[in-house]
Order: structure tokens, then C-alpha cells, then sequence
């Protein structure tokens, strides 16, 4: 059975040695850095993330004993194994006070060296176990819940919890503003990184000559205003998930650096030549049609399929009507947690107005809509006179229409017309003037209206 690499700090100031495990614990399957002292040792940990430090006690300046000290404060799940000649009381007292979990003695053989190893991966494995049932145990609404009853959030919910115990790319796909977001925090929630930073990512707020720097980090002076050096939102994802909002909006040659750090996992600073690499689940949302960018040359076919390993597709809200009530009840709670007994927040009207609501802004404009409401409505039930008045007018227009009988053409352009003749509080000239017509050809579509229609509009 293959299993990921192990990440290796070795920290030793014998040359030979050094060369050894550099050749070495590649063989064996795992990735090594290489530190000949402990200040290059605690560097190194400033900048990446290891599952297993060797180091050893007797090193010139910063002695073995002094790297486990700070190495328990900067990386305490790290796991410390010491690396000596010559074993004390004393030292071995120390050690257990910070976490060593093993000796071994020099010189060291490699055949120890990988039971090492193995002993380590089954500790990192415990982890994991014990980071999943710790998440199991937590509370519900600890986590981002995914409110619907409709079969199309049933589907989403079961290919949340399948997904989510993977390491597998993840693309969400839907209109803006359905909760693509939401989507990938609860991925993020039910995967065994949930422990670990989730990093959410605007891709199409990041302006085009910092989106590398953004993602990647940069070196000190690698460009005008880069006063120090500075990690990128990669490495504060490292070991948990990045969240790629907007995918699509990424110009070409960040979609070519993209994709390199998402086969390899190997990070470059902007203006640095270090490689360093990071454990970042990868999950993208877009609103776009990726197949047709592909078609047109915006975006490369082969990212498109390395983010496109399982897909999930979120329906807008007018297609899910059924649980227009349900996020409405959730998102006033929001506000009112105090009001959770009671069954009826919203009246009669505004419950049917919010049914019959095309809803284009999607979850967010339901969340705009109730969060003006509970600011105006000082005890529920919300009623229409509560609610936004760009949004009344709306329902207003909405149920005019339906009680009008079909148009003609020529009908709309009458009402045009007079709605021209409406805007200029009846001069007709300007009205004219304003719709491109001469004032003759204005009386003449007036005139060609039905007299029942004419004295509708």
C-alpha cells in the first residue's frame, strides 16, 4: 500500500551525515530538509510545516535541547525524536517534558531509521482519528449547516459527506450568490483538515499584478513596495483547504502557475528561487461555463480538468422555492436568536410574497431582504410594510403585469409612449425628442391604440 510522504526536518552539524539522510530518506518515500544547525532549523520551521523532527543534543551555539524547546512552541504537533551519542538523565528528563517521543543512538543505522518512520506514520494516522471523532462528537451547529429540505440540498448534502472524507479536488458550480461558499466550508467542516485553516479566496478581486504575490508570497524587494518578505494565502492553507472563489476570472498565466502548484504541491515566493512545498486540499467555485472558456481559449482545458475532479452543482433559489421559507427563518435567527420559539415570524402576505419572488440575487438578496426587515420590524410577524421598497415595487410590477391582458407590439410601443409623456409630466415635444420620434409619429402611435387600451395606458 502506498502512503504520502512524511515530511522530515533533520538537524544535525556532521557534514556526512547530513549527506547521508539527504540521499537517504528520499529512498525511503519521505521528503528531508536538511539543517546543519539549530538557528537554519528554526528558519526552516518558520517557513514550512514537518510531521517529524530528528535533531541532534550535541550542536555548537543552539544545542539539541534548545531546538525541542522552541520547536514545542512553533510546531507543537510536531513529533521531536533525538539524535545522540551520549544519553543523560538530565537530558532525557528534558525531553520527555517536551513531547520527545524516541532516542536514537549514533551512529544510526537506516534499517532504525525506517521503523522510525513507520512508528511516526502510525502516530500521524492516531491523529487523524482522533481529530475526526473529536469532530464527530462536536455540536451541530458548530458547523456551517446547509439549510433545505429540497431533494436538489439532499443530493448536496450526501455528496458533501462523500467527498469530504477524500482528498480530491472539489468544483462547485452555480449562479452567484446560491451559497457556493457555504458548499465548500462544509467540505472543508467534514474532512479530517478540518482542525486546519480554511482559506477563502476572491479570485476575481485580486488585481492581475498581485494575484502571484497574493497566492504565492513574495521575497523581500522582489518588486516596488515588497518591504519584507511575506507568505502567501497558500501557506496559510497549508494542511487545510483553499477555497478558489470565481475560478474562471483568472488570467492565463496565473491559470499555467496554478496548475503547476496544484499537480506538484511545490510553492515559489514571487522573486525567490527556494521551493517550499504545502498540503492544500483545493476546492474552486465558479459561475461561469468553463467547457465553453475552454472553446474559446480563456481557460486552459487541462486546469479545468485538475480542479474538476467531483463536481457539485448548486441550484438557485428559484429553483429550490420550498426552502425559500426555511433559509428566511434561519437567516432572521441570525439576528434574533431570542426569537427561536416562535412559529410565525413572517404574516400570510409575506410569506406568499416571497414564494412568488424570482429571488435573482439568490440567497444573498433573500439575506438583504430579511436583514432590512428585522431592523424595521421591532417584534415579529415581518409584514410587507417591512420589507425593502425596491422590492415591493417589484411584486407591485410583477402582479400589474399578470392582471393585464397579453400585448400587442403596438400596444408596448403606446405604453412606451406614454410612459415617455409620464417621465416629461405631459410635454409631448420632449417626450418625442427623447424616444427619437417625431412629434407627428407620437400622436400617430397614440392614436393607433384600441380605445379601451388607450385609456388603460
Amino acid at each position: 500500500m502506498q502512503h504520502d510522504p512524511l515530511s522530515i526536518l533533520f538537524v544535525d552539524d556532521e557534514t556526512s551525515l547530513q549527506e547521508l539522510m539527504r540521499m537517504e530518506i528520499p529512498h525511503m518515500g519521505h521528503r528531508v530538509t536538511v539543517c546543519p544547525d539549530g538557528l537554519t532549523a528554526i528558519a526552516a520551521m518558520e517557513k514550512d510545516t514537518f510531521d517529524c523532527m530528528i535533531v541532534d543534543l550535541d550542536m555548537p551555539g543552539m544545542n539539541g535541547l534548545q531546538v525541542i524547546e522552541r520547536a514545542s512552541k512553533m510546531a507543537p504537533t510536531m513529533d521531536c525524536v533525538v539524535l545522540t551519542g551520549k544519553q543523560s538523565l538530565e537530558s532525557a528528563v528534558f525531553a520527555l517534558k517536551y513531547g520527545v517521543i524516541d532516542y536514537i543512538g549514533k551512529p544510526c543505522k537506516l534499517s532504525e531509521m525506517n521503523e522510525l518512520f513507520e512508528r511516526v506514520r502510525a502516530r500521524r494516522g492516531l491523529k487523524l482519528h482522533t481529530l475526526a471523532l473529536q469532530k464527530a462528537k462536536q455540536p451541530q451547529n458548530a458547523r456551517t449547516v446547509l439549510i433545505g429540505q429540497s431533494e436538489e440540498m439532499k443530493t448536496i448534502a450526501t455528496l458533501v459527506s462523500k467527498v469530504a472524507k477524500t482528498n480530491s479536488s472539489v468544483l462547485i458550480r452555480g449562479e452567484t450568490g446560491c451559497g457556493k461558499e457555504l458548499v465548500a466550508r462544509s467540505v472543508h467542516e467534514h474532512s479530517l483538515r478540518a482542525n486546519r485553516a480554511f482559506v477563502a479566496v476572491n479570485c476575481g478581486a485580486l488585481p492581475e499584478h498581485l494575484i502571484e504575490s497574493e497566492l504565492f508570497g513574495h521575497k523581500k524587494g522582489a518588486f516596488t513596495g515588497a518591504d519584507s518578505q511575506r507568505d502567501g494565502l497558500f501557506h496559510e492553507a497549508d494542511g487545510g483547504t483553499i477555497f478558489l472563489d470565481e475560478i474562471g476570472e483568472l488570467p492565463l498565466p496565473m491559470q499555467a502557475k496554478l496548475l503547476r502548484v496544484l499537480e506538484s504541491g511545490d510553492i515559489r515566493r514571487v522573486g525567490d528561487n527556494e521551493v517550499h512545498h504545502v498540503d492544500v486540499r483545493v476546492v474552486c467555485a465558479t459561475h461561469r461555463n468553463l467547457e465553453q472558456m475552454v472553446e474559446d481559449q480563456t481557460f486552459r482545458e487541462d486546469l479545468m480538468f485538475r480542479i474538476n475532479t467531483f463536481e457539485i452543482h448548486v441550484p438557485s433559489l428559484r429553483e429550490r422555492s420550498e426552502d425559500v421559507m426555511l433559509l428566511a427563518r434561519h437567516l432572521y435567527l441570525r439576528h434574533h436568536p431570542e426569537h427561536d420559539s416562535i412559529d410565525e415570524l413572517f404574516d400570510d402576505e409575506t410569506i406568499a410574497a416571497f414564494k412568488q419572488h424570482p429571488w435573482p440575487g439568490n440567497v444573498r438578496e433573500l439575506a438583504n431582504v430579511v436583514e432590512y426587515a428585522t431592523i424595521l420590524c421591532d417584534k415579529p410577524p415581518i409584514g410587507l410594510k417591512h420589507l425593502p421598497k425596491h422590492f415591493c415595487d417589484k411584486r407591485m410590477k410583477r402582479e400589474v403585469r399578470a392582471s393585464m391582458p397579453a400585448l400587442t407590439l403596438r400596444d408596448m410601443e403606446v405604453l412606451a409612449v406614454q410612459e415617455a409623456i409620464d417621465r416629461h409630466n405631459g410635454n409631448k415635444p420632449a417626450a418625442a425628442e427623447e424616444l427619437g420620434i417625431s412629434l407627428k409619429t407620437l400622436y400617430n402611435k397614440l392614436n393607433q391604440a384600441e380605445p379601451g387600451r388607450r385609456a388603460a395606458v
